[in-house]
């Protein structure tokens, strides 16, 4: 007889994204019981993304794993594993290199993003399923789900909430969540 399975385990938790109408840049983010506001790419979304286009693509994208800042704070207890993000944690988003849209430690000869970030937007970061389980050179790199400044600022690609907001979510998630854009 096998174990018995939870809800959370079992049933995805769908997590709908959707433009505001006359500001392709903001969202409003639905699910597990919350709308909240949501900053998504300076050129809004795409259905034919492609390395720095700064659109967010539409898609639907399992939450793969998450990284937090552990001497920003630890973040409220979660169902998903986070992992601490390190001084030398990067994000190859170089199209050219072998490990384009993977993760990298600096330093790194190939274009990249580093994940330390001194502006608070990856104290926690989601890493999503855009371009990664299904790899083609230049379709998008470091697509995330991560945090964003209090007036909602364009990103370059990615769905990013206040921290507040992240925060009341994170609880939230399990190890099925899905973000569905568009």
């Amino acid at each position: 007889m096998s174990p018995k399975r939870t809800a959370s385990e079992s049933t995805p938790t769908i997590l709908r994204v959707r433009p505001l109408p006359g500001r392709p840049q903001r969202g409003l983010l639905t699910g597990a019981g919350l709308t909240l506001p949501c900053a998504l790419g300076r050129s809004g979304l795409t259905r034919l993304k492609r390395e720095g286009d700064g659109a967010t693509p539409v898609a639907r994208m399992a939450i793969l794993s998450g990284r937090y800042r552990i001497d920003r704070g630890l973040p409220v207890p979660a169902p998903v594993a986070l992992v601490p993000i390190r001084r030398d944690d990067g994000w190859c988003d170089d199209a050219g290199d072998g490990r384009y849209n993977r993760p990298v430690h600096l330093p790194c000869r190939a274009s990249h993003e580093r994940l330390a970030r001194d502006d608070g937007l990856y104290d926690l970061v989601f890493v999503l399923d855009w371009n990664i389980r299904r790899r083609g050179l230049g379709r998008g790199s470091a697509i995330f789900f991560h945090c964003a400044r209090e007036t909602l600022e364009p990103t370059a690609g990615c769905v990013a909430l206040r921290i507040a907001d992240m925060r009341r979510l994170l609880p939230r998630l399990g190890r099925n969540t899905v973000l569905v854009v568009g």
